[in-house]
């Protein structure tokens, strides 16, 4: 049984239906890829999961249990965790701060925190200036570190790689690849489709809210389709 299993997801935002049915499912231990172009529907997908939108219809079932209507603190204690798009840190806090309070919620005791800076060795050395001071790949490994400081069964990680810089990009994604090696499936919404289907095992292909395609990550890497419509090799 899959450790997330999505069905027949029908959001979105008061009259206007985004999602159209969306089934999926993230397996233990892997990470599963859903790309896709602006305005998909990729992101109202991860905020109806973590119920900070509430689905019209479908299920949402996590780790055998059904989240479909639970409040949104309910979805992360059972170990989903949202890492927003936009990264979202507390700027006015320090980067400690807002590591501890993502441990709050999670119970994470210091020896964890202090553990996560060994992962993290950039954010170890500047715990003491505010998040705000950070540059945007910085910020985004905070986000990821507080994510992880939850002590997630799953991430689900919005557009990590977004106005970043091409080096930054390659060294979010080394995290990314990191944390899936340890064993902790993640749901990643991105824009940079090459790197997504390179880095993930399943990918998800999606288009005005619904699944259009979906299979072996690296197999979408050679799909004619694929490659003309999301990695911009014009009759590939």
């Amino acid at each position: 049984m899959a450790l997330l299993e999505v069905d027949d997801l029908h959001a979105g935002y008061g009259r206007i239906e985004v999602l159209h049915g969306v089934s999926l499912r993230l397996e233990a231990h892997s990470l599963c890829a859903i790309v896709g172009a602006n305005g998909a529907g990729k992101s109202t997908l991860l905020l109806t999961l973590s119920r900070l939108i509430t689905a019209r219809s479908g299920t949402v079932r996590f780790d055998g249990r059904d989240l479909t209507r639970a409040p949104s603190d309910a979805v992360v204690r059972a170990g989903l965790v949202h890492v927003p798009e936009g990264r979202r840190v507390l700027a006015s806090m320090s980067v400690d701060e807002n590591m501890l309070v993502a441990a709050a919620a999670s119970g994470a005791r210091r020896a964890e925190i202090d553990a996560l800076y060994e992962r993290f060795p950039i954010l170890g050395t500047r715990r003491a200036v505010p998040a705000g001071s950070l540059s945007g790949g910085e910020q985004q490994m905070l986000a990821i570190a507080r994510g992880l400081a939850m002590k997630p069964k799953a991430l689900l990680l919005d557009e990590p790689s977004m106005g970043l810089s091409p080096i930054m990009v390659e060294k979010i994604f080394e995290v990314v690849r990191s944390v899936s090696a340890q064993n902790i499936p993640i749901l990643l919404v991105e824009q940079n489709a090459r790197l997504a289907l390179e880095s993930a095992h399943r990918a998800y292909v999606m288009d005005s809210g619904i699944i259009t395609l979906s299979g072996d990550a690296k197999d979408m890497l050679h799909d004619p389709k694929v490659r003309e419509a999301y990695l911009g090799e014009a009759g590939a």
